[in-house]
């Protein structure tokens, strides 16, 4: 059995990784976080172990992938600074890369985002563009994933939308007509098991995408159909969308929406036509649809 040190192997993708990983039997898998709570759900699985570590900190991070045959980076923000987008999306890319030099090059394997380019309108965007730059000037090798909008029982994205369906009578909805191609999160985690099984993806970038193109304001209505809760849409102009975000950035916790947010919708979150993509992995893409059929 190979090793594989899996950054952010707590979050929603990561633990589809990980169980599929555990599942498939050819791989020990080392979780690399600095709360070992978070990897609760993991636990059990006989195959996964956890790694307690700074991966922010240089030697901390050298010692997370030591010995690891490959190494998967799945540690991303969506809300946050100009400062802590850098440290999250360009910086952990380039050390990492670095980390890797030192421990007989690994296989590297990184999510980054549909939509980045030079042309990006928002932090998040620019930070994943420059993080995807930063990591294959020292690793021309490596592997990147691009995926659209990720679904599943245990996502951020569509839950949001259906618990607030569950106290609001109706949504304000700011742009309502930005573009998705949502894709199962099971489907990215086996494109990753892919990538690190298949020496021919060396080098590669890879848009994650279903087969169903979809606005905000078409999901945040399949999110209440889900729920039975479905409540009127009510898109807000630009200023408007403007005001609730700035609003909402303010409020406790983390936002459900923010101005930086507001900027990434303007670049449609869809495929390139003719980009390698999940059929070139052998994966044909679940769409939210049938998933959304199998739930009920």
């Amino acid at each position: 059995m190979k090793t594989v040190a899996v950054l952010g192997g707590t979050g929603f993708v990561g633990r589809a990784l990980c169980r599929q990983l555990d599942a498939g039997g050819r791989w020990r898998v080392r979780v690399v976080t600095r709360e070992p709570s978070r990897a609760a759900p993991l636990a059990g699985l006989p195959c996964v172990g956890v790694e307690v570590a700074d991966v922010h900190v240089d030697a901390s991070l050298r010692t997370a992938i030591a010995g690891a045959d490959a190494v998967v980076n799945l540690v991303a923000i969506l809300h946050g600074s100009a400062g802590a987008f850098r440290q999250a999306h360009v910086e952990l890319p380039r050390r990492l890369a670095r980390a890797c030099a030192h421990e007989g090059r690994p296989r590297l394997a990184q999510v980054s985002a549909l939509g980045v380019g030079p042309d990006a309108h928002s932090l998040y965007l620019r930070s994943k563009t420059e993080g995807e730059r930063a990591l294959r000037e020292h690793r021309p090798d490596a592997v990147l994933l691009r995926p659209s909008v990720i679904f599943g029982r245990e996502d951020r994205f569509l839950n949001t939308f259906e618990r607030l369906q569950r106290f609001a009578p109706i949504v304000p909805l700011a742009c309502s007509d930005a573009l998705f191609q949502p894709v199962w999160v099971e489907d990215v985690a086996s494109a990753l098991v892919a990538c690190l099984e298949r020496s021919d993806t060396d080098g590669a970038t890879f848009e994650c995408a279903g087969p169903d193109v979809l606005t905000l304001r078409q999901l945040v209505e399949l999110a209440g159909r889900r729920g039975g809760v479905r409540r009127p849409v009510v898109a807000l102009p630009p200023p408007l969308a403007t005001i609730q975000a700035w609003v909402m950035e303010h409020l406790p916790g983390e936002p459900l929406m923010t101005r930086d947010n507001l900027l990434s919708m303007r670049t449609p979150n869809v495929a390139t036509p003719g980009a390698p993509s999940l059929r070139d992995l052998g994966i044909v893409a679940r769409s939210l649809q049938d998933d959304l059929a199998l739930d009920r």
